[in-house]
Formats: C-alpha cells, sequence, structure tokens
C-alpha cells in the first residue's frame, strides 16, 4: 500500500474552480467513510480550505481516488483532471510537510494551515479512516511545522505586497481587528491583501467590484459582505482601511470623494492602499491631512527590507523538511519488512518450543542434564542454521557469491577476505 497526496491549491487552480471541489465540515466525515467504501482506499484524510483541497490516502490506485473527488461533487473527470496533482511517496510526504509549515500558501509562513491540519486529521480517525500509516505522518507533520517555526523566522518577515498593506495600516491604527475595510476590486492582488486583512479579524471587511457576482464570491470566502462600484462615494466615510487594485483606465477614488468622506468622519484617519496600475486613487489624496496614501513604490520599499531574511528562513525550513523527509521515509520502507521479520521470529520460535519440550521429556525420564541442556543447543543451532547452509550448499555459482555475502552481513561474519 502506498502513500499518495492528490488535489487542487491556490497554485493550480482559479477560484471558481477550487470552490467546486471544496468540502463542507459537517460533512467530511461521512465523505470520508464513502470514499474508502467506494474505492480500493484503505486510508484517507482530506484538507479543505479556502486555497486548497487535498486528499492523503494509502492505496495503489491513486486515481481511484481521483475519479471519486470529480464524481463526489458531480463533476465530470475533465472538470477537475487539469488542475489536479499527484504526489507519490516522498512527494507527498514533502508535500504535507511544507503545507502544514506555511511554505505553500498564498500567506508565506501563515499559521492557520497548521491548525486546519489537525482538524483534518481529527475528521480521518472520527471517520474511522486513520490508519497506521497516516496516523504516523499526521504527528511528523505536526513535529516538523513545530521545528520550522521554532527554528526560522519564517512567519517573521514581510515578503509580499498583500502582508506590507496590513504592515502599514498597522503604523496608523493600533489594532486591525477595530477597523473596517474596503477593498475595491476582485482579482487576485486583492483575493491576496483580504487573506492577510481577514487573519486580523477586522470589524468590517465590504468588497466593491464591477462584477458583484465575482465581488460576492470573494467577500463571502472571508465573511464580509459586497457593494456596488457606484455606492463606494456614499459608503467611504463608513471604512477606515481602503485597498484598490483594479484594471480601470481612469482613478476610482477622487479627490472630491475623499475630502467628503473626512468630513463626514470628523476627519478621523484613513488608511488607502493603491494597487493598481494606472492607479485607482488620484495622487492628489495624499496632500490631505488625514489620509495616509501607500502606492505601489512604499509597499515595495517594506517588501525589500523583510525579503533577505525570509529566503534565509526559507532555506532553513526547507533544509529541515528534506532531513525529516528522509527520517519518515525510512520509517515506511522498515514497515515493508515486518512481515518477514515477524515470519522469521516465529518460525524461530517455533523452533525453541520444540527443542524445549524435547528437552524437558528428555529431563523427565530422568536424563542427565547437563547431557540434555547440550543436545538442547546443538539441536536448536542446527535447526537455525539448516535454511541459511541448505541455500548456500544448493545455490549455483553465479549467485552463491552474492548470498555467501549476504549470510556474512546478516551473521556479521568474518571470513578473513
Amino acid at each position: 500500500m502506498q502513500l499518495f497526496a492528490l488535489g487542487i491549491n491556490h497554485h493550480t487552480a482559479p477560484l471558481a474552480v477550487r470552490e467546486q471541489v471544496a468540502f463542507q465540515p459537517e460533512s467530511m466525515r461521512l465523505a470520508l467513510g464513502h470514499l474508502v467504501r467506494a474505492k480500493p482506499v484503505r486510508e484517507a484524510a482530506i484538507l479543505s480550505t479556502c486555497n486548497r483541497t487535498e486528499l492523503y490516502c494509502a492505496t495503489e490506485r491513486p486515481e481511484a481516488a481521483a475519479e471519486w473527488l470529480a464524481e463526489y461533487h458531480h463533476l465530470s473527470p475533465q472538470k477537475v483532471t487539469p488542475y489536479l496533482y499527484t504526489l507519490p511517496s516522498r512527494d507527498a510526504v514533502r508535500h504535507v510537510f511544507r503545507v502544514a509549515s506555511g511554505l505553500d500558501s498564498m500567506v508565506l509562513g501563515e499559521p492557520e494551515i497548521l491548525g486546519q491540519m489537525k482538524e483534518a486529521a481529527r475528521n480521518a480517525e472520527a471517520a474511522g479512516t486513520l490508519g497506521t500509516l497516516l496516523h504516523k505522518l499526521f504527528q511528523k507533520t505536526f513535529a516538523v511545522a513545530k521545528e520550522v517555526r521554532s527554528t526560522t523566522a519564517i512567519g517573521a518577515n514581510i515578503v509580499s505586497m498583500a502582508a506590507a498593506s496590513v504592515h502599514l495600516a498597522e503604523r496608523i491604527f493600533e489594532s486591525i481587528a477595530d477597523q473596517r475595510v474596503l477593498f475595491i476590486g476582485a482579482g487576485e492582488m486583492i483575493e491576496l491583501c483580504a487573506a492577510h486583512f481577514a487573519a486580523q479579524a477586522p470589524r468590517r471587511l465590504t468588497v466593491a467590484n464591477r462584477t458583484q457576482a465575482r465581488g460576492q464570491l470573494l467577500a463571502e470566502r472571508f465573511k464580509g459582505d459586497v457593494i456596488k462600484l457606484d455606492e463606494i462615494a456614499e459608503r467611504l466615510p463608513g471604512y477606515d482601511i481602503v485597498v484598490s487594485c483594479t484594471a480601470s483606465p481612469l482613478p476610482i477614488v477622487g479627490l472630491g470623494m475623499v475630502e467628503r468622506a473626512l468630513k463626514a468622519r470628523r476627519h478621523r484617519p484613513m488608511v488607502m492602499v493603491d494597487l493598481a496600475v494606472p492607479r485607482d486613487i488620484e495622487p492628489e489624496v495624499a496632500q490631505l491631512d488625514d489620509v495616509f496614501l501607500y502606492t505601489l513604490d512604499d509597499l515595495g520599499q517594506v517588501v525589500a527590507a523583510g525579503l533577505e531574511s525570509r529566503r534565509a528562513a526559507v532555506i532553513e525550513a526547507e533544509a529541515i523538511i528534506d532531513t525529516r523527509v528522509a527520517s519518515f521515509l525510512q520509517w515506511m520502507e522498515g514497515r515493508e519488512v515486518v512481515p518477514t521479520i515477524r515470519a522469521l521470529r516465529d518460525n524461530a520460535e517455533r523452533m525453541r518450543r520444540h527443542e524445549v519440550e524435547h528437552a524437558l521429556k528428555l529431563l523427565a525420564r530422568g536424563e542427565d542434564p547437563q547431557r540434555v541442556l547440550e543436545a538442547l543447543s546443538h539441536g536448536l543451532t542446527n535447526k537455525l542454521m539448516h535454511a541459511p547452509t541448505h541455500a548456500l550448499n544448493q545455490a549455483d555459482a553465479e549467485s552463491r557469491a552474492e548470498l555467501a555475502r549476504l549470510v556474512a552481513r546478516l551473521y556479521r561474519l568474518h571470513t578473513g577476505e
């Protein structure tokens, strides 16, 4: 039985695809039970977040798990397969370790994914689909993630425009949790920014987008609400932080709009982050006393300051993971010889019992104990040595030398060669 990881994530599939294969928390355990009953999958766990849906399986046919993923969500395989990755053994272990350590997250180094992975393990255990292999994998995964986070600075430095947006806002507001955040646009950059700000649990999170349906999807991911673009002027005074990134050729937020908003806010400060090219917010807004306007250039300076340190942390984290992957694979390989070891010991135990029973009968007849012990040791030695000796004597010339080296290694013999 082999270990596989398969699924889709934010690297391989857009949100419109990811949401089609997501699992609701309340149905996770039923889904796991259905998977192991419907397909030749012995062990299974499912990790389902807003950025990924992944199946970790012990099976000989990973394609069966992929088929099930499409079938369960009533999708044709053609709709899932182009976005799906399947990782065997070593690659699967490394992937799981990287995911738990935050190296594969949309927000590099974010800690939330570790809790989500622990929940995936609990669901699999409750569903009865967490066998020896996956149990060991999860335990090792949690240990690796803890080691990465405690010995590297993987989550300590800012290396993305989205993270820099939060950092600059925190310069003005003591706590993002007390603020109301408005996102203008619903593209990839806004999606990244929303993930960062949502992690700070703001008081309110709103998306304004030209296509309201797309804005609604993004807002729902982060438990926010949605407004139309033409409502921004009216609603702007209600927000403390504004992050904008659209493809509009003309500014969306003008000087007059902001001046009116500040007046309604009684000049409470606003942080505005303009990530668009060309800009969404008129440059003159920066001259207003109560507005802190940051552009791509401002964010670039923050990112540059943390980039070198984060690079070093990622290198350290990858080195830790590579070492721990090798250790886990060694454990997996050791499991493969367990049946042979068990059979070898059982065979030796049968020989031992037979010789002891024979010796006890001789003692019961009054035989000399010393002679009985001698016979016992000789009989046991002969039986234990019979199989390797017979194999050496019966081997052909081509294989005898290799077999002799193997026997010498097994019994730690010094043959004088």
